[in-house]
């Protein structure tokens, strides 16, 4: 595959992933945030098993194995579950803008590791999205650091998961790409989710799962959305530019929120639309 079409391919997950936070809340509500995302991740691993296959394992770079898996894994655990543990919809929607720090800071990262020259825009670009959820979690409250702590005291469980994952997964994207050497283990991840997060489930109680009829199509949608959308990304991260892929990948904080909006029926205030902008804003200055 050309490194034109590898980010071509990677450009359709963005399409994808815009619509996840929205879906993974919306299964959530019905199976529970631990149950939810292990049938997500069980029918995404089976639909890339039926399209893109089980992988050579013995071909594997052993560093790609180890490494790739754990850091895919963790990543999945902290966003599946953030969304899950929010106390609302609009709270999950804000979860997830804090998860979306991560197109900022993988291209600080991939700037650091391969030594590449930048401008000063990098560090006023990663300020600004740091700066955008930060509106994004005063709410209606005038911007303080007093009520920001307030807001994410409320649920640190769910902040704190979501931010995490922003950090895992811009490591995931640059580590990857050293050290994947063209393999492609996206089946095997989703394979290793959803067994973590069965074992997860059965290791404790867990609320009662209720299939209905929203439930089950954002099931569908959700599995699809994961699987196809990851094998996209995976795809272009190991073969395609990655700057332009990180870069592109700032339309994905204002996308995500209005769709998740439309699914979730939530109310985003002025503030949340206006740290989204500035979200996006900052990782277009860092790609810049």
């Amino acid at each position: 595959m050309t490194q034109n079409k590898a980010t071509l391919t990677g450009l359709i997950a963005i399409v994808l992933w815009s619509t996840i936070v929205g879906l993974i809340r919306a299964v959530s509500e019905g199976l529970g945030a631990v149950g939810g995302a292990a049938m997500i991740y069980s029918l995404s691993a089976l639909l890339l098993l039926l399209t893109v296959g089980f992988p050579d394992v013995k071909k594997f770079p052993r560093a790609y194995l180890i490494t790739g898996s754990l850091l895919f894994v963790c990543y999945e655990l902290c966003l599946s579950l953030s969304l899950g543990f929010a106390t609302s919809r609009t709270q999950a929607i804000e979860v997830g803008m804090v998860n979306y720090l991560w197109p900022a800071m993988t291209v600080v990262l991939s700037v650091l590791a391969t030594r590449q020259k930048c401008s000063l825009l990098l560090l006023p670009g990663l300020v600004l999205s740091v700066a955008g959820i930060a509106r994004v979690l005063a709410g209606d409250n005038a911007f303080s650091l007093m009520a920001i702590g307030h807001h994410i005291a409320a649920n640190p469980l769910s902040y704190g998961l979501a931010f995490s994952g922003a950090v895992i997964w811009s490591v995931y994207c640059v580590v990857t790409r050293q050290i994947a050497q063209g393999s492609n283990g996206i089946t095997l991840f989703f394979i290793l989710t959803a067994l973590a997060l069965w074992v997860k489930f059965f290791a404790g109680p867990q609320p009662e799962m209720i299939f209905t009829v929203r439930v089950v199509v954002s099931l569908g949608l959700a599995a699809m959305a994961m699987g196809f959308g990851y094998a996209a990304w995976n795809t272009g991260i190991l073969h395609g530019n990655v700057t332009i892929l990180a870069a592109a990948s700032y339309f994905i904080p204002v996308i995500s929120a209005l769709l998740a909006a439309c699914l979730l029926n939530a109310s985003l205030s002025i503030n949340f639309w206006q740290g989204a902008g500035m979200v996006s804003l900052g990782s277009l200055l860092c790609w810049w």
